[in-house]
């Protein structure tokens, strides 16, 4: 969410998403509350710093650890006051074991995602780490159903080789598709909650997540092609639910919600589905963050993305 108030985004994305809030995240707010650095926080008995080139593995928590933590906090007390008799779905986010390996370096400068054995370290801390997590959200919502986000920008260029080495001169060997579906495995099994892996590049691995067990995909409509349809179908029978990402997560013209639908709609006539089964399948959802979206635009969007999801029951004439 855009902004730097965790109060004011705690009551936007409840006061908007009455039937699937979340936590929060404010990147704004500097190192720390970006996305790795949150997820860097999450790791136990693992620890990071900021150095010129991004984060790097440290030897013990220093000052960018605890700002991480304390910004964790003020999100979690934020949403722990709009939740008060909370009862149902509640998402929390958390970047995946692959898109910290291939954004954090190890302590001689290289990305963890060289090193396997760290790849495999990172994904066991990251585990532990939402364990204790979540049994913090329950704590403060006892009420909530939660559901685990695990954000995997980065999992498309591991696979390909396409992540660069930390001097930008080199790409990094690609990613056994086996190991990196046995590593998100483990990380979702040690979750006791339902768990959707967001993927906001091309080549969203469909069939991989799904068999990582991901009960859930979120992805960028716009980017799928109909040579995608094939795993998308698959993944639908395979009885994995789909978070369409269809609109803007900048500041653009919004059309009616109905355009939004639609888009939808037509996925699902070319997968040959029943289209009552619809709104059981798919939610509608901006495409990816609005971390760089103004706060208006960002709760118009939030508005936009429940009524069009809200019709996908309507039936089509």
């Amino acid at each position: 969410m855009p902004g730097t108030d965790a109060r004011e985004a705690a009551r936007t994305v409840v006061g908007e998403l009455d039937a699937l809030p979340h936590l929060p995240e404010l990147p704004a707010r500097g190192p720390g509350a970006d996305m790795i650095g949150r997820g860097a926080g999450l790791l136990v008995e693992l620890y990071t710093q900021v150095e010129p080139s991004g984060w790097r593995f440290a030897d013990r928590p220093g000052r960018d650890t605890r700002r991480a933590n304390s910004w964790l906090v003020e999100d979690l007390d934020a949403l722990e006051e709009f939740t008060q008799g909370w009862t149902g779905p509640l998402k929390v986010q958390a970047v995946g074991p692959w898109t910290l390996a291939a954004a954090i370096e190890l302590k001689h400068g290289e990305k963890a995602l060289a090193d396997p054995g760290a790849c495999r370290d990172i994904a066991g801390s990251l585990a532990e780490g939402l364990r204790r997590h979540l049994a913090d959200v329950r704590r403060r919502v006892p009420g909530a159903e939660v559901v685990v986000q695990l954000d995997e920008p980065s999992l498309p260029a591991a696979l390909a080789g396409q992540v660069r080495t930390a001097s930008g001169f080199q790409r990094l060997r690609a990613v056994d598709r086996q190991i990196a579906e046995e590593v998100l495995r483990g990380v979702v099994r040690a979750v006791d909650a339902p768990v959707a892996v967001h993927c906001c590049a091309p080549g969203v691995p469909l069939a991989l997540l799904r068999r990582a067990g991901a009960a859930a995909v979120s992805l960028d409509l716009t980017l799928l092609t109909q040579r995608d349809d094939d795993a998308v179908g698959e993944a639908v029978e395979g009885g994995t639910r789909i978070l369409a990402g269809v609109l803007p997560g900048t500041d653009a013209a919004l059309s009616d919600p109905a355009g939004s639908v639609a888009v939808v709609r037509r996925l699902w006539r070319r997968l040959g589905f029943d289209p009552e089964s619809l709104a059981r399948r798919v939610v509608v959802t901006p495409s990816c963050g609005l971390a760089g979206a103004s706060p208006a635009y960002a709760r118009r969007v939030l508005s936009q993305s429940v009524t069009a999801a809200r019709s996908l029951a309507d039936t089509p004439e």
